[in-house]
């Protein structure tokens, strides 16, 4: 296991996330997100961590992780993706690596970063381009968080904490407008805009 900067503490906040070899795909079929998801719900219980907010993408994840217990949470976290690793490997029969190294960690200690961060982990799919709507992708938490589906992989209580009810928090993650998805906008714009002169 690789050494890490990073102290994994009870209590603390983790931004946990990384991306396929080569920026391929992790993630080929919709078995492949259940299947990570129920181990994840899985290790969740036995090595008490929480988990805030999620997103699965085609070729990269992140989460953001409350580490609850003593364990240190890059434990369960290793067990996850080299165990999902040897799964995906033994069903389409193909050998190696799958991730870009080990996987990234960073500690999120201020509350402002931490609500930025859950609204970036939820906005991916839409920003990435993979949804028109946010709430088109199931892959990620951002429907318990909005309390449009009632499932079990999330901790609510940092939600209730700063936002008055799911609509607030809806509100938050709709009403910002990311500079990747702005700047690919303008593009549209601009090309739309050129075909209209040559006509």
């Amino acid at each position: 296991m690789a050494k890490r900067n990073v102290k994994f503490l009870k209590g603390k906040y983790f931004h946990i996330y990384n991306r396929g070899a080569n920026k391929k795909k992790i993630f080929f079929e919709e078995e492949n997100y259940i299947y990570l998801l129920k181990k994840l719900k899985y290790y969740s219980k036995k090595y008490e961590l929480s988990v805030i907010a999620y997103c699965l993408m085609p070729n990269h994840y992140h989460f953001v992780l409350r580490q609850d217990g003593d364990t240190a949470l890059n434990i369960p976290i290793a067990f996850l993706f080299n165990g999902y690793t040897k799964a995906v490997n033994k069903k389409y029969n193909r050998t190696g690596t799958m991730f870009e190294g080990p996987f990234k960690s960073v500690e999120v200690e201020d509350v402002n970063y931490l609500l930025e961060l859950c609204r970036y982990i939820h906005r991916n799919p839409v920003d990435d381009g993979l949804v028109d709507q946010i709430e088109d992708w199931k892959f990620s938490n951002y429907l318990e968080w909005t309390g449009k589906r009632n499932g079990s992989l999330v901790d609510l209580k940092l939600r209730n904490k700063y936002f008055i009810d799911e609509s607030k928090y809806e509100s938050y993650v709709l009403n910002y407008k990311s500079i990747k998805r702005a700047v690919r906008g303008l593009r549209k714009y601009l090309l739309e805009l050129s075909k209209k002169k040559k006509l």
